[in-house]
């Protein structure tokens, strides 16, 4: 009998895949969470001044900070890991007529899967009206607003220009001493293309950042071995704020967002493989697993992004095109974040009875591509940038107060969706143009017995 326990303890700790613990700790977050919630708002008549309820805050406070923890020490080394892979990632590419056919691959592809979001998002929204259904949620909107929102298309050049201009450093270390992704990738890029061109004096540098990139490989697989206990801590986290109950209220608008989301991940993605590659989707969603549970566990593209990179690498397809499209990628391919800012936006307006003209909606798709591209790869960072599509329209947060807060107490939760759909994005898109450049190794890939384990 003890043998038999022995071996069942094993089989559950080492006999499984390891990407099912980080399943297994998303599904136990959501019940502990839940049931917090459930507590603290009166379904048991818990006293606030009970042991238990002390305890079980005591408790989400301590998982707070070990959630916390694991996200930042995974965001910790997203900027040395960005920096050197775009430089190893373009100097391994060498040629620079191969350099600017991947990089037009890469923003044909983006765009194509950008587009089809944000037209998925905007019709279902048309059609499905979500905003329709929260009017006892919002305040009664100002006829004013429409006028604002009536007149405000002729002033976005001037604004649009200042986001474009925002995107070159003017200080590259400031850049990076403040974490500016955008700003950083563009420097990043200008320098590694510059050292392509400057021949043999550059290795010191490129070997230089070659031990950087594989230094922060190595320190992502000492992470990964923590991601069970840190994503359960941020799930359970997340939704001991908000509880389960939360979709029943909210069940119209989140359909929309869900449904968006569904079709992108398994309709949208699956073709984009099947058109432009050879890739078999059913492997290559086994390949990529692993990066899409820490996707939905952390709602960060930018800390999931060295396991996507690992999952790609590890599972076929060349250093060479994860290198330059994967870091790009994580900060300027946000499909999943423009199809829920445009769904978000056409809420808001119909929620404030606000008419929208169809040159209007082409809008509000527009600014979301933009908007998305310019938001960070960190947890809420989507609907922050919402601002930039409202502003668009000539409204802001604070005249949509009331529904803009609503977006707020759902975030969590649909940031976790979308950012599975961008990390989603990243890697089809790399597999597209890996299978495009003869850069996959179809054995490796179709092997999916023999995958080495990622964390």
């Amino acid at each position: 009998m003890k043998l038999h326990v022995q071996t069942l303890f094993v089989a559950i700790g080492l006999g499984i895949k390891r990407n099912w613990h980080i399943f297994l700790a998303i599904i136990a977050g959501i019940i502990f969470g839940n049931y917090v919630f459930e507590l603290e708002h009166g379904m048991s008549q818990i006293q606030s001044d009970s042991i238990l309820y002390i305890r079980l805050h005591q408790l989400l406070g301590v998982l707070d900070i070990i959630g916390q923890a694991f996200l930042k020490v995974i965001q910790m080394i997203v900027i040395p890991l960005v920096c050197s892979a775009i430089v190893v990632g373009i100097s391994s590419i060498g040629d620079s007529k191969q350099i600017g056919k991947f990089g037009k691959k890469m923003v044909i592809y983006y765009g194509i899967i950008t587009i089809i979001a944000v037209s998925i998002g905007a019709l279902l929204a048309i059609t499905i009206k979500p905003g329709l259904g929260v009017q006892n949620y919002i305040d009664t909107a100002s006829t004013s607003l429409q006028n604002q929102v009536n007149a405000v298309l002729a002033s976005q050049k001037g604004q649009l220009g200042n986001l474009f201009l925002s995107m070159i450093p003017q200080n590259p270390l400031e850049s990076l001493a403040k974490g500016e992704m955008i700003p950083i990738i563009f420097f990043a890029l200008i320098f590694s293309l510059a050292l392509s061109k400057v021949g043999e004096i550059n290795r010191p540098i490129v070997s230089f950042f070659e031990s950087v990139f594989a230094a922060t490989m190595k320190v992502t697989d000492w992470i990964m071995i923590f991601a069970a206990p840190g994503i359960f801590s941020l799930t359970a986290v997340a939704v001991s704020s908000f509880g389960l109950s939360i979709f029943s209220t909210i069940s119209k608008f989140f359909a929309v967002v869900f449904i968006g989301f569904i079709f992108q991940l398994f309709i949208v993605y699956p073709l984009m493989l099947k058109i432009f590659s050879k890739v078999p989707v059913g492997n290559f969603y086994t390949a990529i697993i692993e990066a899409l549970l820490v996707a939905f566990g952390t709602a960060s593209s930018s800390a999931t992004l060295p396991l996507t990179i690992a999952c790609c690498e590890k599972r076929g397809i060349s250093h060479k095109v994860c290198s330059f499209v994967l870091p790009l990628g994580a900060t300027l391919n946000m499909d999943g974040t423009a199809l829920f800012q445009t769904v978000a936006v056409i809420f808001l307006t119909q929620a404030y009875g606000i008419t929208l003209a169809p040159v209007q909606i082409i809008q509000i798709m527009l600014l979301a591509i933009i908007a998305s591209s310019t938001s960070a790869g960190i947890p809420g960072a989507g609907l922050i940038t919402i601002a930039l599509v409202l502003n668009g329209l000539g409204l802001t947060p604070e005249q949509l107060v009331v529904g803009f807060a609503f977006l707020f107490s759902i975030e969590r939760v649909v940031d976790m969706l979308r950012t599975t759909v961008n990390v989603a994005s990243d890697a089809v898109v790399a597999a597209v143009i890996a299978d495009n450049e003869n850069e996959i190794n179809y054995d490796l890939l179709n092997n999916t017995d023999d995958y080495k384990e990622i964390i």
